[in-house]
């Protein structure tokens, strides 16, 4: 046996095991349901195991859903890799943390030829993704321990922004990064997404309620023009990773394709999975960790096809949400450039704009995006943080405010 194979064992059966184990005794006596269990969420009965597995490990395409800063979400994704390619070795690994164009340096880092700081680098892991990439390494150490192809699912922000501020019809074909019309949202995504964009209208700059702001109707807000946009722009995401996740399926029709996805994605089968269908393919499984609390309360029963009962995650270690500028940037010949700002953040409330370049953050010189990344990261909640940028030739001084708080809806 191959060391690789002797690790991928050892995670398998000494950590897995024990992830169900440890809080055995801390289930509330009041609920039937415990950590560890597979169930049905359409009608709560426990599913075994085994009989998940198998159903899985054929050729076809699986969705792991996470929200981005929880660990045990993570920690749970590399147990289904482990306990599905056990049953399936001809496997495929999606992350939609990576756009296309990093798909050459997820086939090196496959093969073995990266290390971890040259991964991160190359990927330019920080611009294009931002969160831990802790939480996401031993993931991408399974995929190379394991040789598997790993896909880059995601599409340039650049091309979401600009459909979030004209709309997917405004986009100029040769322009939409040869991505095909998406499938129109149901009416129950466009209303769950009317709520999301809600909540971000109704919070304001510094996370807070807008508490003389008065909630805007959720038939008001579905009527709009920015709203549709808004949607547009939700639906090129999801049919990027459905069309990546897809291709990679007629390549290989018997591979297992596993999709490490944002829970927002495919829950209901609204995103992902509702592309992929309108893509020929309506049979992609959709899998989630949920709460032992939510599912003793009872997730909704179209949630998914099966949920994974996880320790409450309030109980558990997670990692600190960070700061966020809200800014695409590109390292140049000039300096940190900003190629686009995100409408509603700390970069659109401080003035700054599209070809600015960042000269210094916190009184220090930036030369590259990591170095202003690093900066941005390490700022709390409510701090202020002095930058300079060049603009035209002149060198301005802003301030950029952030948020009492970095949580956002998962």
């Amino acid at each position: 046996m191959s060391s690789a194979a002797r690790i991928c064992l050892i995670t398998l059966f000494l950590v897995l095991p024990q992830y169900g184990q440890a809080y055995a005794s801390g289930d509330d006596a009041s609920c039937d349901h415990h950590v560890a269990q597979w169930l049905n969420p359409a009608d709560g009965k426990v599913l075994d195991s085994r009989e998940v597995f198998e159903r899985l490990s054929g050729g076809r395409i699986v969705l792991l859903g996470e929200a981005h800063t929880t660990v045990a979400h993570h920690r749970w994704q590399h147990y289904m890799l482990a306990a599905l390619h056990s049953r399936n070795p001809n496997m495929m690994v999606g992350f939609e943390m990576l756009p296309r164009r990093a798909q050459p340096v997820l086939d090196d880092w496959s093969a073995g030829k990266l290390d971890e700081k040259e991964f991160l680098e190359r990927s330019k892991w920080r611009e294009v993704w931002g969160y831990d990439a802790g939480l996401y390494l031993p993931l991408l150490h399974f995929a190379r321990l394991n040789r598997l192809p790993a896909l880059a699912l995601n599409i340039d922000r650049a091309l979401v922004s600009r459909v979030g501020q004209q709309g997917w019809s405004a986009i100029d074909e040769a322009e939409r990064m040869g991505l095909s019309n998406p499938a129109p949202a149901s009416g129950a995504y466009r209303e769950s997404l009317a709520r999301l964009y809600r909540y971000k209208k109704t919070m304001g700059i510094n996370g807070d309620a807008a508490a003389t702001q008065q909630e805007p109707d959720l038939a008001e807000i579905m009527r709009s023009d920015a709203f549709a946009n808004f949607v547009d722009a939700q639906l090129t995401w999801d049919r990027a990773m459905a069309e990546a996740l897809a291709a990679a399926r007629r390549r290989q029709p018997v591979a297992l394709v596993v999709g490490i996805i944002g829970r927002g994605h495919i829950e209901h089968r609204y995103g992902i999975p509702h592309q992929l269908a309108d893509l020929g393919i309506p049979d992609a499984a959709v899998l989630l960790p949920v709460d032992r609390e939510a599912v003793c309360d009872g997730p909704a029963a179209d949630l998914a096809d099966a949920v994974f009962v996880i320790e409450p995650t309030g109980r558990l270690v997670a990692t600190a949400p960070k700061a966020r500028l809200g800014v695409l940037v590109a390292t140049t010949d000039d300096g940190v450039r900003v190629a686009n700002v995100m409408e509603g953040s700390v970069a659109e409330a401080t003035a700054i704009e599209v070809d600015d370049i960042v000269v210094s953050a916190a009184g220090a010189p930036v030369a590259k995006v990591g170095e202003l990344v690093e900066i941005v990261q390490r700022q709390a909640p409510g701090t202020w943080l002095p930058l300079v940028i060049r603009r035209d030739g002149e060198e301005i001084e802003v301030v950029a405010k952030f948020p009492t708080s970095f949580e956002t809806p998962q």
